[in-house]
């Protein structure tokens, strides 16, 4: 079946099919990945998807590639200057969350801990496949979302929530969660498989 009759129904746009067809639950362990979805994931509370996905170019201009280390040094003027980029969503609690988000991931780092390792920890390193026949079957969070979201929040994290994280999780390839007749949902099983064998 190809795929343009097949593929996961979310998908409308064609900015959102490239996103799914080439990125979407495809498993990473890639910390520079795992950065830009924590930033963009944040971002996209209470929004479209595709609100997000189609600033992401402004993301990442304005927040220096995702780079932690220069995200954790902009000052409040540079804060201010950030309020007034058509380029991202100018929201105040998420652009500061950001800023202090990396503040955060700074001092998760210097306990000698990754994004990445830390978040594919709550599923055993392991990708797990849902197996979604329809659109309904996909979760919102699930208890290892809910326990690394108490996890980031202990240690200072805003904005990345159960949802927030779960929703991170599927889009890093921790959760497989395209629908099962989905040429993808397959794809994601292959390259999750030959990373754990």
């Amino acid at each position: 079946m190809p795929l343009e009759t097949a593929r996961c129904t979310w998908p409308k746009s064609e900015t959102d099919i490239l996103y799914h067809d080439t990125e979407w639950g495809r498993p990473t362990w890639d910390e520079a990945t795992h950065l830009e979805f924590m930033v963009l994931e944040g971002a996209q509370a209470g929004l479209s998807w595709s609100t997000i996905l189609n600033k992401r170019q402004g993301y990442r201009r304005a927040f220096a590639d995702f780079d932690m280390e220069k995200i954790a040094r902009f000052t409040p003027k540079r804060i201010e200057k950030l309020l007034q980029d058509p380029g991202i969503v100018r929201n105040r609690l998420k652009v500061e969350s950001t800023v202090g988000n990396a503040r955060a991931y700074l001092k998760l780092r210097e306990e000698g801990k990754t994004l990445a390792s830390t978040l594919w920890s709550f599923v055993d390193d392991r990708p797990v496949d849902h197996q979604c026949r329809v659109m309904k079957d996909i979760p919102a969070t699930t208890t290892a979302s809910d326990e690394a979201a108490k996890y980031f929040k202990a240690r200072g994290f805003k904005f990345f929530g159960s949802t927030i994280i779960y929703a991170h999780m599927q889009a890093c390839g921790l959760f497989n969660d395209h629908l099962v007749n989905c040429p993808c949902h397959a794809q994601c099983n292959e390259l999750a498989a030959r990373r754990v064998h």
